[in-house]
């Protein structure tokens, strides 16, 4: 597991998001993160698309010294409430999101 500091993670995500906000044709897209229980942080996206807001995220494991991991490489969508699992790639998961904004 390859663990990075959390500004380090954060920079990566930065950089994809002009790129992101243009592909899927996006009204915003911002950072997310949460503290999980235990060692689990959650870090991904805030997304806005046809005035729905998306949370989209991945499970990392922090470790002693708050650095970051990616736990699982499944993506989470959440809206309202609900969730699903298990989209493998951002593209899956922006076809997802389609999906539930038509």
């Amino acid at each position: 597991m390859d663990f990075l500091s959390r500004e380090e993670v954060i920079s990566g995500m930065n950089h994809s998001l002009e790129p992101m906000l243009e592909r899927y044709k996006l009204d915003e897209v911002g950072i997310y993160e949460e503290e999980g229980e235990g060692e689990t942080y959650y870090m991904g996206y805030t997304i806005k698309k046809d005035n729905k807001v998306f949370m989209v995220h991945l499970p990392y494991e922090k470790n002693q010294q708050g650095e970051l991991a990616v736990k699982d490489s499944n993506w989470t969508i959440q809206i309202e409430g609900n969730e699903m699992k298990n989209c493998k790639t951002l593209d899956q998961v922006f076809n997802q999101i389609d999906r539930i904004g038509h």
